[in-house]
């Protein structure tokens, strides 16, 4: 047994382990990245580009469909090889994971260490490989891993997750996705895309994350029109045959696989975190300042995935670079974190941002919308189909959030974020250039719409434009 001692021990080299190196190697510090299990970041590896990859070969075979209307003849006898498609998003996967590790714990020698690791005391950790790490500051970034109810391991690789779904060579006839959250609805979508017969299931009373009732009951209407969802009831599977049967209330459906889809875990079993000397709340997690992420008064850090309060990658990254600060400092610095920013993928895309709509005190908030319906640009692209809502403080027009379902929604998500990090009033937007024909004038609309709400208007009397 070897006995190393560290300024820095860094548990995890997924995006926000690599980050927290990033920060303390520069430092001068003498660091060790530990990880255990397979190398590279959950969103390159199981997560974000693979399922893009595979949501841009579903959303390019889909675009078919709308072929005719434009008069172009033979359409209807395009098809699709699945095993072809899904080693094309294989390859992609395995090129982003590849990047990854090219540049990071390829080239950390010594410095990178795989093997799992656990607390003996809070500074020393025990290695699975019989090594011992003794350090001064420690930075759990141990990540998390999909929930799969225990019951529901009986079933063997008849039930999916997102650590094997991307392995699979082709694609079953019939799934079932338990769980339509963000993963959940932009696999199901394409899956259903990719001619397999999906059905959704969710004990929620909503889909893809959003709280806003107007934006989940569009999010519901024209999600089904691709496949079948049963909400707000809780999911029993059973075998039948060769298959399963999987039974919410009244609904159910006989399938091949089951793609399970209900949320992370974070990764603290084997931690032995109750020998680390710092507070534990109720899952097993530590509590910790999401602002310096300082567990206690303690030497120890955590970021990403693992503390399961904001599981996205730019989050985890600068989770990564606070607790990476920090624990290379001789003093605990506190960071201002983003406003958040939440994107499904879906089409159309489903996206939350700043305040949603359920932390809002309606009283206080007026809320601006428009329907895609009627909208040029979009009914030229043929996804004239959802609604954006957008939220302002009512006396003073600073604009809080906003909730949507919107093609390119991605871009206008953006646009929001940066204004409510700005904090822009809706007056400030409506200043800004609006180019026609573009899907931004949809959100002006919204906009024209909660300015009329607000109180303090522009001190202009052409309210799109300054007066010098």
């Amino acid at each position: 047994m070897a006995e190393k001692k560290v300024d820095v021990a860094i548990l995890g080299s997924g995006t926000a382990g690599l980050n927290a190196t990033g920060q303390v190697g520069p430092a001068g510090k003498r660091f060790l990245l530990i990880n255990g299990g397979e190398p590279g970041t959950t969103c390159a590896r199981v997560g974000c580009m693979p399922s893009k990859a595979l949501i841009q070969v579903a959303e390019d075979y889909h675009r078919r469909t709308h072929l005719g209307r434009y008069g172009v003849d033979g359409h209807e006898a395009l098809s699709i090889d699945i095993p072809e498609a899904m080693e094309h998003v294989q390859d992609l996967r395995d090129n982003f994971v590849d990047r990854v590790l090219t540049n990071s714990t390829d080239n950390m020698g010594e410095k990178f260490v795989e093997a799992y690791a656990q607390f003996v005391d809070p500074h020393t950790l025990a290695l699975d490989n019989g090594d011992r790490i003794v350090a001064e500051r420690i930075v759990i970034a141990t990540g998390s891993r999909p929930l799969v109810p225990e019951a529901w391991t009986a079933f063997g690789d008849k039930v999916l997750t997102t650590d094997t779904f991307f392995e699979q060579e082709d694609l079953p006839q019939s799934v079932a996705v338990v769980g339509l959250g963000v993963i959940g609805l932009e696999l199901g979508q394409s899956l259903s895309r990719l001619g397999v017969h999906v059905t959704g299931f969710d004990m929620a009373e909503y889909i893809g994350g959003a709280s806003d009732p107007e934006v989940s009951k569009m999010a519901l209407e024209i999600m089904q029109r691709g496949f079948p969802i049963h909400l707000g009831q809780p999911v029993e599977i059973t075998e039948a045959g060769d298959q399963l049967k999987v039974t919410a209330g009244d609904q159910s459906v006989v399938v091949d696989k089951v793609l399970a889809s209900l949320g992370r875990t974070p990764n603290v079993e084997g931690l032995a975190l109750e020998n680390a000397g710092i507070a534990l709340d109720q899952r097993g997690i530590p509590l910790y300042d999401p602002n310096t992420m300082q567990c206690g008064d303690s030497h120890i850090f955590i970021a990403g995935d693992v503390n399961g309060e904001r599981p996205i990658l730019h989050e985890a990254g600068d989770e990564g670079k606070i607790a990476g600060y920090n624990a290379a400092s001789g003093q605990v610095t506190a960071f201002k974190r983003k406003v958040p920013l939440a994107i499904n993928f879906c089409d159309p895309n489903i996206c939350l941002v700043g305040a949603s709509y359920d932390s809002l005190n309606l009283e206080n908030t007026a809320i601006g919308e428009v329907k895609l319906a009627p909208v040029g640009r979009a009914m030229i692209m043929g996804q004239n189909r959802g609604i954006i809502r957008v939220y302002a403080d009512k006396r003073s027009g600073v604009m809080l959030g906003a909730e949507m379902i919107t093609t390119r929604g991605e871009n206008l998500a953006h646009l929001l974020n940066w204004a409510v990090t700005q904090q822009l009033t809706v007056g400030d937007l409506l200043q800004m250039p609006f180019y026609h024909p573009v899907i931004e004038e949809a959100l002006q609309a919204a906009l024209n719409n909660l300015y009329a709400q607000v109180e303090k208007k522009n001190e202009s009397p052409i309210k799109e434009l300054q007066q010098l």
